[in-house]
């Protein structure tokens, strides 16, 4: 048994199976309240303020996605580290990383809220294409989100501390409660008080600090495995890089999304002409629905990473391996089924969220191409996490960031240059076929190095784990 290795550990010493369902069922909870808060958010949206909302929040999509990025970047590389100490017993070290993430997580955020004043108000207007209403409104949506970025980001932290803490469950409760609450205050603020789309940002402000102030309060007075008195005793400063490296691979794959994003956006600006708007806001619809399909496969994913780190920790490295192929099992089968319900029921998505036709219409004709070959997406990220979690970042990366950076702008662009915009849709299944082929590959390569004492990539891989 490792040094200072927990007895009390649940990610050690249960059965595989049992932790994972354990584990991922809280997150799961938690995922599908944060899907529920997007899809209701746009149904009050698309029905209270009518689908040029929707295209005013699309619009701002790619920061949206740039400042999770960033809260990830910290809240993934803390986590990295969090659950390898916190399986090898080593609180002391594990204390140090949660407060070195509060100090770089304050420090990405003072820096994002910088760029937007200086630059914010010039880029909103450029993508807005000359539509002064839109612009303003995506304005004061992005101006509000981009204020309440602190919060956002600590609250993401002590969301994942206790995670890896082996407290999800404690996660779940605060995320129900919470969600709901958003739910009720985007209500109120959109539909009763008409104050738009500014409702919609101001509603999730409130909610994440109801949230953080939950969870500080079960820190102080619960029994965790780090104390809220870690903030005071270790310094905020220190071991930034290699917390950023660890939680690079997921950061960098939200940013990627980010980027694909505005690919697409600007595709759509120099190809529909008048129908723009239209094309915007179903799209921003689209990736609402994608964004709640995909909250599942991220609660299996992140359960999954922390159990694995845990046991890496610990040195366990069949039980590692054997949540790893649990998790692949179990994205697959969701993947495919999700692929099925989108090809059948495509046509009838868009109405759910707007009564416009036009927009109806649009919805149907880019959801199902960009369904074809959807049950690759959960086991690409489930191997991705995985790399993260034992410490191989570029592995990691390699899989979260080639179709985001390289494969989609890459068939975006090619495909609206050769075809027409119609065929910009089939850009995300290429991509996703080919990011799948590379998973295959590396699955191929780290099988043959691996030894009957278990732990895929890593027993008889002689590089460092800070490597990738």
């Amino acid at each position: 048994m490792p040094s200072g290795q927990s007895l009390d550990n649940r990610f050690l010493y249960d059965s595989p199976g049992r932790v994972f369902i354990a584990n991922v069922l809280p997150m799961l909870l938690i995922m599908i309240m944060n899907g529920l808060l997007s899809i209701v958010d746009a149904i009050f949206l698309g029905h209270f303020i009518g689908a040029s909302a929707m295209a005013a929040v699309s619009l701002v999509f790619p920061a949206v996605m740039l400042t999770i990025a960033m809260s990830t970047l910290v809240s993934g590389g803390m986590s990295s580290q969090l659950a390898r100490h916190l399986g090898g017993g080593r609180i002391v070290e594990a204390e140090a990383t949660f407060a070195r993430a509060h100090g770089l997580a304050i420090i990405i955020a003072l820096i994002l809220m910088a760029i937007f004043f200086l630059v914010g108000r010039t880029l909103i207007n450029d993508m807005a294409d000359g539509d002064t209403r839109l612009s303003e409104m995506a304005y004061l949506f992005l101006l509000i989100t981009i204020l309440a970025l602190p919060v956002q980001f600590i609250l993401g932290l002590h969301a994942d501390a206790w995670r890896n803490e082996g407290r999800a469950s404690l996660i779940a409760f605060m995320s129900v409660g919470v969600t709901l609450a958003n739910i009720a205050l985007n209500y109120i603020l959109i539909a009763q008080f008409e104050l738009g789309i500014a409702g919609s940002a101001l509603g999730t402000a409130v909610a994440q600090a109801l949230g953080l102030a939950m969870l500080l309060g079960f820190r102080q007075f619960g029994r965790g495995a780090i104390s809220l008195d870690a903030l005071r005793r270790n310094s905020w400063m220190g071991g930034w890089g290699r917390i950023a490296a660890l939680g690079a691979p997921l950061s960098l794959s939200f940013i990627g999304i980010a980027l694909s994003a505005a690919f697409v956006i600007s595709a759509l600006r120099f190809s529909e002409g008048a129908d723009y708007g239209v094309h915007v806001a179903a799209y921003g619809i689209v990736m609402r629905i994608f964004g709640f399909t995909f909250l599942p496969l991220m609660a299996v994913a992140l359960a999954m990473q922390s159990i694995v780190g845990n046991n890496v920790g610990a040195g366990f490295y069949k039980r590692s391996d054997t949540v790893l192929c649990i998790a692949l099992i179990t994205v697959f089968i969701y993947c495919l089924i999700i692929e099925i319900l989108i090809l059948s029921v495509g046509n009838f998505i868009g109405s759910v969220f707007v009564d416009d036709p036009v927009v109806i219409h649009a919805v149907d004709q880019i959801i199902q191409p960009m369904s074809y070959v959807y049950l690759f997406t959960g086991p690409v990220l489930v191997f991705a996490l995985y790399f993260q979690a034992i410490g191989r970042p570029v592995r990691a990366a390699l899989l979260t960031l080639t179709k985001p950076f390289l494969l989609i702008p890459a068939f975006v662009t090619t495909l609206t240059m050769f075809w027409s915009e119609k065929a910009i849709w089939l850009a995300f299944p290429l991509a996703d076929s080919v990011i799948a082929l590379i998973a295959i590959m590396v699955l191929i390569m780290v099988s043959k190095k691996r030894t009957a004492s278990g732990g895929l990539g890593i027993i008889a891989n002689p590089e460092p784990a800070a490597a990738g």
